[in-house]
Parts: C-alpha cells; structure tokens; sequence
C-alpha cells in the first residue's frame, strides 16, 4: 500500500499540497511508519488564499513547516474515531476542532474525502487550508 506522500504525489489535486510539503522539507516525516493523519488541502483550497500567501510561505520554510504540521495528527484516525472528539492536537501542537455532526468538519474547513487509506496513516481530503489562531 503506498504511504501518504506517495498518495499526494500520485493523486490529481494536490500538487501544491505536494511542492509545499517538499519545500518544508517534510517528505521524509511523512514517509515514517507514523501512523499519522493528514488533513490534505486540494489545489483549489490552497488557490482560497490570498494572492502572493503560498510564494510567500515557500520563502519562509519553518513557517510553511507550522502551517503544514498543523494539518497532521499523531495517530491514524478514521471519521468514525473523529466523530467520537470535538477536537484534537496537530503535531504542530495546537488544537484542531472537529465537527461530524452532518457535515464534517475540521475547523473552517469541510471534509470532501475521508478515510483514505495509506500505508502509514489515513488522509481526509479537505477544500480549505485551515489555519491557526
């Protein structure tokens, strides 16, 4: 079974998700046993910020890291286990909220695809970037 970079890499729709995890230098953090789970913004989630936001993150590494990690839990969850919690912690080290109650969502976000399985983890696929604070 491929491992979650191998998914992003091989999957229309996130070749920014991809570039970006690539310029914080976490591709090797995600290819680990983990398990992990990602909150994977599409292409079209990260065209919602504003113009200039993704050049700008990409000249600014430990930045995008942050951004990026926030987006990654420790474990691998699945919908069902999500809709158990109201929130978690992202391996960055901040709280997430978790909404399953009819739409799911994860913070400003809402879930498109979850529960896709990879070799280290889970992905749920979400059309906002979802930020700090």
């Amino acid at each position: 079974m491929p491992d979650i970079v191998d998914i992003a890499v091989n999957t229309e729709g996130f070749s920014t998700l991809v570039a970006a995890v690539t310029a914080a230098s976490l591709v090797e953090t995600l290819k680990t046993p983990g398990p992990f789970t990602v909150f994977a913004p599409t292409d079209d989630a990260f065209a919602k910020l504003p113009p200039g936001t993704i050049q700008t993150l990409v000249q600014n590494p430990p930045q995008l890291a942050r951004i990026l990690t926030y987006h990654v839990v420790s474990g691998k969850l699945t919908k069902a286990d999500l809709a158990k919690v109201d929130s978690v912690i992202s391996v960055e080290g901040s709280p997430i909220s978790i909404n399953c109650n009819g739409v799911f969502e994860v913070k400003n976000a809402t879930v498109i695809a979850s529960d896709i399985e990879a070799d280290n983890g889970i992905i749920h696929v979400i059309d906002n970037v979802i930020l700090m604070g």
